[in-house]
């Protein structure tokens, strides 16, 4: 039986160049040590760079991450890199991704040669630090499977259900004390995926990396909340002042208005994951029609920066300049130096001035694009619209 995470519904905002940086790294070093068959290299590679147990030295906590046993070995820890890696990288950034890389396969490391003297390679330490971040980071995404039992077939399973407890705990825990885990370093996984969990909600908690709605602090939040409501509310006195309080006092929500808003939030989920799955099938109308009810139900929400900048030209191309301008102004303020921002900031100006006749927002938006462009044609096409706009308040 075969059960494999292929790709999550996270679409990374950025390229995640650390990543594909390290996906490679551990190609390379396979190549080098496994594929040509060199002796001296080989003695080299098991004497100073896998870590040995009895008699660690400090390069090998870094440099056994690197290596892999097989093609096996190699094949699926790279898959479970790419599949989380990528979410986790965008979100934290390359310099901070790959130095939380490297850090996690350190201290995994250091777990395994807490009661072990044995040798040890592979990324599996520092992989299961990156799975445990997408897991609080992105607790509410949903992972394709692909599942192979006399058929193949695939289906979508919560990131928590996954990682939490087939990636976790049966493979790490309850597989090995039936016998199942062969020739794995269980206590190097575990403290890999306690690194992970431990260093994201810190970096959460202290903000290095943007809250959401949805991350898991922001779940533990919620559900903290909800717990000392009932917890308030099961006093009858209180029920009663929440009923017949002061008029100034803005009244409590009722369990069935929670309710609503955890339905409400959990929507707003479903829908940004879908938008993500529409557009890698590459129906952006559909996408863009699946937008309009997200913003419907919060108009404050705004998709990954390549969704939200693709959604807004479909509306642009298809005539909804209005829909247009909201979007593009969406990304505006959650990515306001995206690589893009300048670029739409001259496309807005443009949209209001040609579009919607709103002349003096046009002029805003592009001497805003005029001072941060510095192509000099683009500069030159600003200036034109600038000209339009005023010319065109001119004559109001």
């Amino acid at each position: 039986m075969i059960f494999l995470p292929i790709r999550t519904e996270m679409v990374a905002r950025r390229t995640p160049m650390a990543n594909y940086a390290l996906l490679a790294a551990n190609g390379m070093m396979y190549l080098v040590f496994n594929i040509v068959h060199n002796p001296a290299l080989r003695a080299f590679h098991d004497r100073h760079l896998v870590l040995h147990g009895d008699w660690p030295v400090l390069h090998q906590y870094f440099t056994y991450q690197f290596l892999h046993a097989d093609l096996w070995h190699l094949g699926g820890n790279m898959l479970f890199l790419w599949v989380f890696g990528n979410s986790v990288n965008a979100k934290l950034g390359n310099a901070a991704y790959a130095l939380f890389y490297l850090a996690a396969g350190v201290f995994a490391a250091l777990t395994f040669t807490v009661d072990s003297t044995d040798a040890l390679l592979g990324a599996s330490g520092a992989i299961a630090g990156v799975t445990t971040a997408y897991l609080v980071l992105f607790p509410r995404s949903r992972v394709t499977v692909l599942f192979v039992f006399f058929f193949i077939t695939f289906f979508e399973v919560p990131a928590m259900v996954l990682i939490g407890v087939k990636v976790i705990l049966w493979d790490n825990i309850f597989a090995p004390s039936i016998g199942g885990a062969g020739n794995v370093a269980i206590s190097a996984h575990l403290g890999g995926y306690a690194f992970g969990f431990v260093a994201a909600g810190i970096m959460l908690a202290v903000r290095a990396v943007p809250r959401d709605h949805f991350d898991m602090l922001a779940l533990l939040d919620r559900w903290n909340r909800r717990r000392q409501f009932r917890s308030v509310m099961s006093d009858p006195n209180a029920q009663r002042q929440a009923v017949y309080g002061t008029v100034a006092r803005p009244a409590a929500p009722t369990p069935q208005e929670q309710r609503v808003e955890d339905q409400r939030l959990d929507r707003i989920t479903d829908l940004r994951g879908q938008i993500g799955e529409i557009l890698d099938r590459g129906d952006v109308s559909a996408a863009a029609s699946a937008y309009e009810e997200l913003i419907a139900i919060d108009p404050n929400q705004c998709l990954p920066a390549q969704q939200q900048v693709v959604v807004a030209r479909e509306f642009y191309s298809t005539g909804r300049p209005p829909q247009a301008a909201s979007a593009f102004e969406r990304y505006l303020s959650s990515y306001r130096s995206g690589y893009e921002a300048d670029e739409i900031r001259m496309l807005l100006g443009i949209i209001y001035a040609r579009d919607l006749q709103q002349y003096g927002t046009a002029e805003k938006y592009l001497q805003e694009a005029l001072r941060r462009l510095t192509d000099a044609s683009r500069q030159s096409q600003c200036r034109e619209w600038i000209a339009f706009a005023k010319t065109a308040m001119g004559n109001a």
